[in-house]
Parts: structure tokens; sequence; C-alpha cells
């Protein structure tokens, strides 16, 4: 099992979203703990351990650390606003 941390960005970002897709996101962020990398999550090019999951038109960015069993969540946005 891993551990599941928002970082202040994914957390404001969380605030914002709407409620169904909210509720969409938790239900992933849950799943993550059991497996972080799920079908359909992609490497980030360029970038050791960062990581993408699309839910919807919001893309999810987080980071995996194998050896502490972390899954660190950086951006939920939507997916014109994400990479900025």
């Amino acid at each position: 099992m891993h551990e599941i941390y928002l970082e202040k960005s994914a957390e404001k970002d969380l605030r914002k979203l709407p409620v169904s897709v909210f509720r969409r996101v938790l239900v992933h962020l849950k799943a993550l703990t059991i497996d972080p990398r799920p079908p359909g999550c992609h490497k980030i090019t360029g970038s050791k351990n960062d990581w993408r999951m699309r839910i919807g038109d919001y893309p999810m960015i987080y980071e995996i650390d194998d050896h502490a069993r972390t899954v660190k969540v950086m951006r939920v946005r939507h997916r014109r606003e994400v990479y900025r």
C-alpha cells in the first residue's frame, strides 16, 4: 500500500473542481494507494518519477516514490491549464 500526499497546489485545485469531477478524482486517488501505476496512466517524458492519469478532461500529475511507498499529487486541473 502506498500513502497519498497532496501538495498545496493540488489541494487548491481540488477545491475548485466541480463536485462530480471531485468525486471521480477521489475514487482514483484511493485506487492509487493499491496500484500507483494503473492501466491508463502514462509516465511524463523527461522526468524521473512523474506520472499522469487523465480523469475526463482533468489530468492528475503525480510523483511515485517506491522506496518510501508514497504518491505525491502535484496538480489536478483542466487539460488546457495543467501544464502551465
